[in-house]
């Protein structure tokens, strides 16, 4: 809706585009309080929003804040044209090419990658300014100020929507596959909403990036693989949650709940993936998230695989999460000590000063070293970290397990 939106009242505009589907939201609150959930419920939302866009379109049509001076916007300034050219716009193949567009205009090259990201994830994806800050470990406020430099940058330079030509696409897919993937995270972990799992980003996630594989432009082997990774973390869903909304841990979890059709569309991307010689971080991690999906217990878990896999993470895309994520691994092949030892060599640590998961891996590693006195300590600074009940709980759980 906000791809449409915008690209009607032009990049320069946004605001007015998110005002418009606030406003449509707002109106749908209210009338389907009264009169009930319509049988179709997206028709009804994109035709009241395309009646607002009407309504802003023949306010403005005269105001130098709007630009409808391309042969396709200018259609809109005709009241013989209006409806018909609105009509056109809103058909589902167009919003599709105009949803395109619109995530490849977020990642314009004159923004930096973290603006690019950052628009994608609040324009495209209806990211709140606090979930954004948690995807980049950094404030609110710095968020805000992103925002507006963006859309300051939008409204100077007349952004206008097109696919790139194929010479610039390879920079530019990364930043959008970088956005749907921190959406897809936020859906699959989120720590700033009351539930754990959020399967409407999920699923809003995997759409885009469906949109990307199936659209003759954009079918590279970075997409492909980075659908395969989203499929086979999916899969797995319905097992990390207990009935009372409880996190079910790896060793726990029952694998025969897995979702096997998913499984198996993830494996068919990845054969898709392997065209060409390049290999993205996508491919890799996806191949750590297949060896999971295939194993039939943790015990049995290709673990040596999975650290080769990390190592190979880390030197083409080295960070300070991937190396904590490889000290897990570790912790399964070499035991305790080695992943404890290993710890204090990972680089930038700064940015793990205020991620949750730092102490809580320090607190499970304690605990198998048998040192529960160092492992409270450790999974109680966790707990003050993390924003997520269902974390809580759980680490509130393993610290009750601590012998005393």
């Amino acid at each position: 809706m906000v791809a449409v939106l915008t690209k009607i009242f032009g990049p320069e505009n946004f605001e007015t585009a998110e005002d418009v589907v606030q406003e449509t939201l707002l109106q749908a609150m209210q009338v389907w309080k009264l009169k009930g959930i319509p049988q179709n419920p997206s028709a009804w939302l994109f035709q009241v929003a395309r009646n607002k866009a009407i309504d802003v379109v023949r306010k403005n049509k005269y105001s130098t804040q709007f630009d409808f001076n391309d042969s396709e916007r200018k259609l809109l300034t005709s009241e013989y044209t209006l409806n018909m050219t609105m009509e056109i716009l809103w058909k589902e193949e167009h919003m599709e090419d105009e949803l395109l567009q619109m995530m490849f205009a977020c990642c314009h090259p004159g923004l930096s990658a973290e603006n690019q990201i950052t628009l994608i994830l609040k324009t495209l994806c209806g990211f709140s300014t606090a979930e954004i800050a948690k995807a980049f470990l950094t404030s609110e406020d710095v968020v805000s100020k992103r925002l507006y430099r963006t859309k300051e940058f939008f409204r100077q330079n007349k952004i206008r929507f097109a696919i790139p030509s194929r010479d610039q696409l390879a920079s530019r897919v990364d930043a959008v596959l970088n956005s749907i993937y921190l959406l897809f995270n936020e859906g699959y972990n989120s720590t700033h909403h009351e539930k754990l799992i959020r399967k409407e980003l999920i699923e809003e996630a995997i759409a885009l990036c469906r949109l990307l594989a199936e659209n003759q432009h954009t079918q590279l082997p970075q997409v492909f693989a980075l659908q395969a990774l989203m499929l086979f973390h999916a899969a797995r869903l319905e097992s990390r949650i207990s009935a009372e909304g409880e996190i079910i841990l790896l060793d726990q979890q029952d694998r025969s709940s897995w979702d096997r059709e998913l499984i198996a569309e993830g494996n068919a991307f990845m054969n898709r993936a392997a065209v060409g010689g390049e290999v993205s971080i996508y491919h890799i991690e996806a191949a750590i998230a297949y060896e999971h999906c295939i194993a039939s217990s943790v015990a049995s878990t290709n673990w040596k695989r999975i650290l080769d896999y990390y190592d190979w993470l880390c030197r083409i895309a080295p960070s300070a999460i991937t190396e904590l994520n490889r000290v897990v691994a570790i912790m399964q092949v070499d035991g305790p000590l080695t992943a404890l030892k290993l710890i204090d060599h990972i680089q930038d640590q700064k940015k793990l000063e205020g991620y949750y998961l730092l102490n809580s891996l320090l607190g499970e590693i304690h605990f198998r070293l048998k040192d529960s006195k160092k492992a409270k300590v450790y999974f109680e600074k966790a707990m003050e970290q993390t924003q997520s009940e269902a974390e809580k709980k759980l680490i509130k759980k393993k610290i009750k397990n601590l012998s005393p």
